[in-house]
């Protein structure tokens, strides 16, 4: 292929472009992080969950996916393309311990940080969602994701990345997540997340005997808008308890502010000279010849 000067340039602007949108982006997601007390989210509370395995369900129906094939004893379990939450149980010092484990909804999301096109995508009001349209298939999400949540499906001729969205498209419409609507002993609890937390540490207080001190995710990863309460430690629960506070998008923030552009645009620039060096080469060498 040959690279004349004025194919060189447009390519530079494209990449310039490009560049400009991802600092918008960044942008929003800033202005999200400064009003995540407003974001929905959810609240789960162990020690009312007797694992019916009714939200597996209930979920599947919501996102039009084959029910679960449960055992009466299941094994502990992750999430995958077909299964977007799953409920384990845990033998701990407190006696068996249920876990629902799906995408934690991060208030600044390292998928959505990681992600080129936008394609996965934090919303204003919290859900974490992923718009296929905008999609190339990089996997970048499933890789920077802290809690090893997205899920490409492998076997598709159409894949797809797949994860919990908080029952986005039932928000759209008033409605709460399938799951909280329907959990029979209320274990699961949909709104605000400031006031999930209020709810949380009232819990806590009046309960001190019933309740490890502490709310998980209110913290993690910069705070997720889907968060713990227990009855028994959570490391014993299977949670990541060495995630770190701060979330994963603002450790490359002042490295990535300090970056020129030129840069940034460097390896385009590289490129574009050597093409243009070989095409001038060649041209050459057909001359001599």
């Amino acid at each position: 292929m040959i690279i004349n000067r004025r194919n060189f340039f447009k390519a530079m602007g494209a990449t310039a472009v490009a560049l400009s949108i991802g600092k918008e982006a960044s942008a929003s997601a800033g202005e999200i992080l400064q009003n995540d007390d407003e974001l929905n989210g959810m609240l789960y509370d162990n020690t009312k969950c007797i694992a019916c395995h009714g939200c597996e369900y209930d979920c599947a129906e919501a996102h039009g996916l084959e029910y679960p094939d449960i055992p009466e004893n299941p094994p502990i379990r992750k999430t995958n393309e077909a299964q977007l939450t799953v409920v384990n149980t845990y033998e701990t010092s407190k006696g068996p311990m249920h876990v629902k484990v799906q995408c934690m909804h991060c208030n600044q999301p390292a998928c959505d940080a990681a992600c080129l096109t936008q394609a996965m995508h934090k919303m204003e009001d919290g859900p974490v969602v992923w718009r296929e349209d905008k999609c190339m298939g990089c996997r970048y999400c499933m890789i920077s994701c802290p809690f090893d949540i997205p899920k490409f499906e492998y076997q598709s001729t159409n894949p797809r990345i797949m994860k919990c969205d908080l029952c986005y498209e039932r928000q759209k419409e008033g409605e709460m997540p399938a799951c909280a609507y329907n959990c029979p002993q209320e274990a699961l609890l949909f709104g605000k997340r400031r006031d999930l937390i209020k709810e949380a540490r009232k819990r806590i207080h009046e309960e001190p005997e019933k309740y490890i001190d502490y709310i998980y995710g209110e913290y993690e990863a910069g705070g997720t808008s889907w968060m713990y309460l227990s009855g028994a430690p959570f490391e014993e629960l299977g949670f990541k308890t060495n995630i770190q506070k701060s979330s994963y998008p603002g450790l490359t923030k002042g490295f990535i502010s300090s970056i020129a552009p030129v840069d940034i645009l460097l390896p385009a620039a590289l490129l574009g000279i050597y093409e243009a060096t070989k095409s001038r080469t060649n041209h050459s060498t057909e001359e001599e010849e």
